[in-house]
């Protein structure tokens, strides 16, 4: 539940935007029950508030919603730009826009569809900045990220921002599917050292940010990697988060996602596929012959009840006692690992 001073830090930020907001009207509330449109919102959510003439057209849109359709508005769009791609556009984090879309779209898929629940609520500090850190998983489009995002900035009005893979920043299918800049406009920061400093060190973007806040997945690319049949086995941790929380002071705040690996059931990675398209993942399951026919469902993932257990804030930096290395800062990730593991298996044999 929002209190009453984050809602009113979220009220002004909405009122400071360009022009009306973005009101869901039946063929979006269509496109969040028919997967195939799910593109289709996040790219006409943006068209509302930035003029993208590279951008999808309706002509493209309508053809999303038949099988096979997409492949014709890829065609469409590509004759249409004069046999080019999109331009690709340096872009700058946007808390505003992010306000914007947290409100607007991902309010609706996440109570509506993901059915999100922060638990534990009692853990969560008044204000950061803080590294969350939380098991990644579903080898979809980030959606556990997403919603752990949206519900944190529900109940703080913090500014939140995951840290991503490249691959979601420059890859030709991400430049053809969402808008120009998108993930860099929404707060993504690439999971590479030299930005993920960048991003510790720069200033808040807005006053109520209240500290940075940035989401990171210790297991890497590892968590969605390993596929369903090891689902809730948490991958060997990277140590660049406790490096980096011991370098700048910042805390941990641990969190247990229960559901993200039903998000694309059944599912296993092709390696040697993936590493072909350069993709950090190609998940196979039943669910691909569907994909085949409606490529915009590419973002898509199935229903389910993401659950969040938020646990005790870890104090920044290493042990008192250890030394200052990465052999330390490896065996206090592992600490971790374990500790989380534990947690997933009770929260396990409690649903």
């Amino acid at each position: 539940m929002i209190n009453q001073h984050s809602e009113k830090l979220l009220n002004t930020q909405l009122e400071n935007l360009p022009g009306e907001g973005y009101v869901f009207n039946w063929f979006d509330w269509f496109c969040l029950w028919y997967p195939p449109g799910w593109l289709i919102l996040f790219n006409r959510h943006w068209q509302h508030y930035h003029a993208d003439p590279d951008g999808w057209n309706w002509l493209e849109y309508g053809l999303f919603l038949i099988p096979g359709g997409f492949y014709l508005a890829l065609l469409s769009r590509w004759l249409r730009l004069g046999f080019r791609s999109p331009r690709k556009e340096v872009g700058e984090f946007d808390p505003k826009y992010q306000q914007a879309f947290r409100q607007e779209v991902l309010g609706p898929i996440v109570k509506s569809y993901f059915r999100g629940e922060l638990q534990q609520v009692e853990n969560l500090p008044p204000t950061g900045p803080l590294i969350v850190a939380m098991n990644h998983a579903g080898m979809c489009f980030p959606w556990d990220f997403l919603t752990l995002g949206y519900l944190l900035s529900e109940t703080r009005g913090w500014v939140v921002q995951p840290v991503a893979s490249p691959a979601l920043f420059e890859h030709p299918w991400v430049t053809w599917w969402l808008p120009p800049k998108w993930s860099q406009v929404l707060g993504g920061v690439r999971a590479e050292l030299d930005n993920f400093e960048s991003a510790m060190a720069a200033p808040t973007p807005t006053a109520n940010a209240q500290g940075k806040i940035l989401l990171y997945a210790p297991e890497g690319i590892r968590g969605p990697l390993k596929g369903w049949k090891r689902r809730y086995q948490l991958e060997k941790f990277d140590v660049s988060f406790i490096q980096l929380s011991d370098r700048y002071h910042i805390p941990i705040l641990p969190v247990v996602c229960i559901g993200s690996e039903s998000l694309h059931l059944w599912a296993v990675n092709f390696t040697k596929l993936q590493r072909v398209v350069k993709l950090p993942f190609l998940p196979f399951s039943p669910l691909m012959l569907v994909l085949l026919l409606f490529p915009s469902m590419g973002i898509w993932a199935m229903r389910t009840r993401l659950r969040y257990f938020i646990q005790p804030l870890e104090p920044a930096g290493l042990d008192a006692d250890s030394n200052k290395g990465r052999t330390a800062a490896y065996r206090q990730a592992q600490q971790l690992r374990e500790k989380l593991q534990l947690q997933i298996h009770q929260f396990l044999g409690k649903s």
